[in-house]
């Protein structure tokens, strides 16, 4: 199942990214992965966080905020762990748009984010292979 993901749109000037991790810290929600990627202008700050409706909430009054389905994969932490997981997108033809990863509370267990073209195949590919996807609940469950 697709997990929420929040993309926050900062400018990029000292102190923007400061700012929207306070306001997110200060509303009480946990940020358990993120990502930030940058052009000369502006950032956009990728987020799973524990409480995706009031972090969106708390953020929308200074930033452009959108919520984006992306699927979270449990897997070992383990060289070639990745490669199954891309490798079986790849046989069915699935594009990844972007990935980040982090690691978990659990011994030897990382997930990874990922962006893809087609979320309900992607779904279905990776559970035929085997592989662990999360829901928002089953995500903040475990970390």
């Amino acid at each position: 199942m697709a997990i929420t993901q929040l993309s926050v749109f900062l400018e990029n000037s000292p102190g923007r990214l400061a700012e929207a991790v306070r306001i997110i810290s200060d509303a009480g929600v946990n940020i358990r992965a993120m990502s930030l990627a940058d052009t000369k202008d502006f950032g956009i700050l990728r987020l799973i966080v524990s409480d995706a409706d009031k972090a969106k909430e708390t953020l929308s009054s200074n930033y452009i905020v959108m919520e984006t389905k992306v699927i979270a994969v449990k897997m070992d932490d383990q060289a070639g762990a990745l490669n199954n997981i891309l490798q079986a997108l790849e046989k069915a033809q699935i594009n990844v748009e972007y990935m980040y990863a982090f690691t978990g509370a659990e011994a030897l267990s990382a997930y990874v984010i990922l962006r893809v073209d087609d979320l309900e195949n992607a779904e279905t590919v990776l559970a035929e292979s085997g592989l662990q996807t999360l829901t928002d609940d089953k995500l903040r469950a475990i970390l």
